[in-house]
């Protein structure tokens, strides 16, 4: 373990074997100091939104297909125009050194050496410069939390440009933070600086609690945040916490190359819905005129299979990822996404799928329990 202001961070690198990927929560916590892990874990207020988010994936079941002709199903896909050997990737996750002391990088690490797509985040640990730099010339998406303050939001852009990311995940749905408790029972503070704040204007963040963090952030985002942010890098810009049709038409309507679906796994509206349950709306509405990227509860690769055959193009994976980097670094994220890839794969066979554009249109039966 090495240790920063107090805090113990893992030094794991390993191969994980992994039964699946709920299972990782309980072998993290073990090893993840508990501020850090509550903050990782935590929903807010009762987590009624964050538990909706698993149960969700029972209101559709998948359809078997057994004379279907299928062997070696292939999860290569190509989306916002770049070829990717999967259609899981990493969401934007902030101060993944709370697991792990490579944090970002090991992650961006990771995901690289699946072919996947690594996003990273405002509030990450490491520099956007090295996160990018770690990936060796894979894909990389930059989230903004967009600031009160534009000078600072250009200065991230800037460097997200010149760490050459091939489009920026604006985040819309989290001008506050939600209320949880987990933080607020463990007296959590960032003990890791986080090198976007370190390097500009807002401080370094570590010593700060997630409402600290959370009030430089802009209240106020809208449409014509969107412009002005695809004017300013002349790059894809993707609009992230969408969670009804007339936000993703806002969304679409303001330039958006993207819309991405998301409760930001049930850490912000607490008694909204799960983002599962508002995925299809989402997508009849854009209706094909631009990508879609879903996240918020998947743990198997049937959840998988489920977003994509309801209107997800991607399909993106946060705390499942931040555990496997616990446990074992880089080549940990390389095994969660490896196994739930490998899950993927047998539904799709036994769904009659052959391609990921093959389940984008299997049918599956809508049903409430």
């Amino acid at each position: 373990m090495a240790i920063i202001n107090g805090y113990e961070q893992s030094e794991n690198e390993k191969e994980l074997d992994i039964l699946n990927l709920p299972s990782l929560e309980a072998q993290a916590k073990e090893i993840i100091p508990k501020g850090g892990f509550g903050y990782i874990v935590g929903g807010s207020e009762d987590e009624w939104t964050l538990h909706a988010n698993r149960s969700a994936f029972t209101h559709k079941q998948i359809v078997p297909k057994a004379l279907s002709n299928i062997e070696n199903p292939l999860t290569d896909t190509s989306v916002f125009g770049l070829n990717l050997k999967t259609p899981i990737m990493m969401a934007p996750a902030a101060a993944q050194g709370l697991a792990h002391v490579k944090g970002e990088v090991d992650t961006a690490k990771g995901v690289a050496s699946v072919g996947g797509l690594m996003a990273q985040s405002t509030y990450s640990s490491t520099s956007i410069a090295d996160t990018a730099a770690a990936g060796d010339g894979a894909p990389q998406f930059f989230q903004l939390y967009m600031s009160k303050d534009w000078t600072f939001n250009e200065s991230l852009l800037d460097e997200a440009k010149r760490a050459g990311v091939k489009a920026i995940i604006l985040t819309v749905d989290a001008t506050v933070d939600g209320y949880r408790e987990e933080d607020i029972v463990n007296h959590f503070q960032f003990p890791i600086p986080m090198a976007n704040l370190t390097k500009f204007s807002e401080g370094d963040g570590a010593g700060k609690g997630i409402g600290e963090i959370y009030a430089a952030a802009a209240q106020k985002i809208g449409p014509d945040d969107v412009r002005r942010i695809i004017e300013y890098t002349d790059l894809p810009v993707i609009v992230k916490g969408i969670e009804s049709a007339e936000d993703a038409l806002y969304a679409v309507g303001a330039g958006a190359a993207g819309v991405y679906v998301s409760n930001h796994g049930g850490r912000q509206l607490n008694g909204g819905p799960a983002s599962f349950d508002v995925l299809e709306d989402v997508a009849k509405a854009v209706h094909g005129r631009v990508p879609v990227i879903f996240d918020s509860g998947v743990r198997r690769g049937s959840d998988v299979f489920k977003a994509l055959a309801s209107g997800a193009d991607l399909v993106a994976i946060g705390r499942p990822a931040i555990y496997g980097l616990a446990l074992g670094g880089a080549q940990g994220v390389a095994s969660v996404f490896n196994h739930l890839n490998d899950e993927l794969k047998i539904i799709m066979q036994l769904a009659g799928t052959q391609t990921i554009e093959d389940v984008k249109h299997a049918p599956l039966l809508n049903i409430r329990y």
